[in-house]
């Protein structure tokens, strides 16, 4: 197993903010993630919140803007912050646009090249850093909560239906939530996997819901200012098939909130407590 890179490490609600660094194989390249430690981890292990960020975003991004380390520490949570993508890839068209490529991974392995060998993202996040952070943090990994935005949101939602029994709460701001109907989902999912229809479904939360895939009780947050509410979001799409399924959803609508930070800060301390309830019992 690889060793770490520490990049920088910050004091922060009585625990530790730290970003790291390590030679990922299942990327082929050095891939970063951040690491909150509540004050609890110095005496033992504490459970998980993978917490996946959106477009455009990196490690640092939902540690910095989010404000959830005072929530997380006052629960014994864990934040895990992993990157959105690879980088310095060296693909030319990877940093063409900043819907797609640099920073804009969606959370699946590539299949198409040339993006097949890097944007292993899924495979990075399910297998290989899990076990890295075993190995180097005072944490369960028997006890995982993955929370997203946006296209972290579609993650969170479609890593859990996927890998059921891998996390035991799943929460999200704003996902997208039906990739395959939008136009952020389709760019992605034809540029990474190809014109197969059927391997985009795999990787749509909707569309794995109504094939059947379950999921831990969904709590989801959704601001009725987006503006990318109906063009790219689609939640009502989520709370159809959820509703014809039996997949548990709370999807709460909240006026005035748009897609931001500023949204997240204001119902980030449910989120952090709906899974730290979860993950205590």
């Amino acid at each position: 197993m690889a060793e770490l890179t520490t990049l920088e490490e910050h004091r922060c609600f009585d625990g530790v903010q730290g970003f790291y660094e390590h030679a990922s194989e299942a990327a082929g390249l050095p891939m970063r993630f951040g690491v909150y430690l509540p004050p609890q981890a110095r005496e033992g292990p504490q459970p998980v919140l993978l917490c996946l960020a959106g477009l455009t975003c990196n490690e640092q991004t939902f540690a910095i803007k989010a404000g959830a380390q005072q929530h997380a520490a006052r629960h014994g949570l864990v934040l895990v912050t992993p990157d959105t993508s690879p980088r310095n890839t060296g693909i030319a068209e990877a940093d063409a646009d900043w819907d797609f490529g640099t920073g804009a991974g969606f959370y699946l392995d590539a299949t198409r090249e040339p993006y097949a060998q890097h944007w292993r993202m899924e495979s990075w996040l399910m297998e290989e850093l899990p076990a890295l952070l075993q190995r180097h943090f005072p944490l369960r990994t028997d006890r995982i909560g993955v929370l997203g935005h946006s296209m972290g949101g579609h993650g969170a939602l479609t890593l859990a239906l996927r890998h059921p029994g891998r996390f035991r709460t799943v929460s999200a701001f704003a996902p997208i939530a039906a990739p395959t109907e939008v136009p952020w989902g389709q760019k992605a999912l034809r540029g990474y996997l190809g014109e197969d229809r059927a391997a985009w479904a795999a990787h749509d939360a909707v569309k794995l819901i109504e094939g059947g895939a379950k999921a831990p009780p969904l709590l989801v947050d959704q601001g009725e200012e987006d503006p990318f509410l109906a063009t790219q979001l689609r939640p009502e799409r989520l709370e159809q098939a959820c509703a014809a399924a039996g997949q548990p959803l709370e999807l709460r609508r909240h006026a005035g909130y748009d897609h931001g930070y500023f949204f997240i800060q204001s119902f980030i301390a449910d989120h952090v407590e709906h899974h730290a309830r979860g993950l205590a019992a």
